[in-house]
């Protein structure tokens, strides 16, 4: 079966690095910008471009954009695949759906729920009876405590916090190393210790 990575970005690349690590043969990225060249070796195609029946993983980082893009893959008929950095540790009774992207050094602890095309990036950890939702991003270093709800496209920035039994709601953006001590309201940007909302005119 033919395997793409949507998105030949930083996060697709890294994707990249996870699939050679796992033995994965990638075919060729699917980017509308960088369409008709190559990057890594690897020719770029039009997301259009590929065919029916081929398995797909998006390396983009932006929550919005990889819901588009999943929409947009599924109606061509491409099928969502996950993949996981052989240097990832994924504990017992732990689910991850399809699409979802774990890199190196992450550790994604017992008994959580990850949704469709949610990415855990390389040196983050997850801990006990966490639930992320579709499109979450726990960005590099970030430390999500135990029983953490992030909703469904919440990011969480490199060596971000989150305190146990909290909820990110969705859409919202936990700052890079930000400590959530409280619940964040859906669509709201926190930074600092403790995380505090960051008034809409320094967005």
């Amino acid at each position: 079966m033919s395997f793409f990575i949507a998105g030949a970005g930083g996060v697709g690349r890294e994707a990249l690095d996870a699939a050679i690590a796992a033995g994965a043969a990638v075919d060729a990225f699917l980017d509308d910008t960088l369409a008709g060249g190559k990057v890594r070796g690897l020719p770029v195609l039009r997301p259009t471009e590929a065919g029916p029946g081929a398995a797909y993983l998006i390396g983009i980082a932006a929550p919005a954009a990889r819901a588009r893009l999943a929409e947009l893959l599924d109606q061509l008929g491409l099928t969502a695949a996950t993949l996981v950095h052989p240097r990832a540790v994924i504990a017992p009774e732990t689910r991850i759906a399809d699409g979802c992207l774990v890199l190196a050094n992450a550790h994604v602890s017992s008994s959580i729920t990850v949704g469709p095309h949610a990415q855990v990036h390389y040196n983050a950890t997850v801990g006990h009876d966490a639930v992320l939702d579709a499109r979450v991003t726990v960005y590099p270093g970030a430390n999500i405590s135990g029983n953490v709800h992030l909703c469904a496209d919440a990011t969480v920035g490199s060596n971000a916090v989150v305190l146990q039994g909290l909820t990110v709601g969705e859409g919202a953006f936990v700052g890079a190393g930000a400590v959530v001590t409280r619940d964040v309201p859906a669509g709201q940007v926190v930074v600092g210790s403790p995380a505090r909302p960051l008034p809409p005119c320094d967005r």
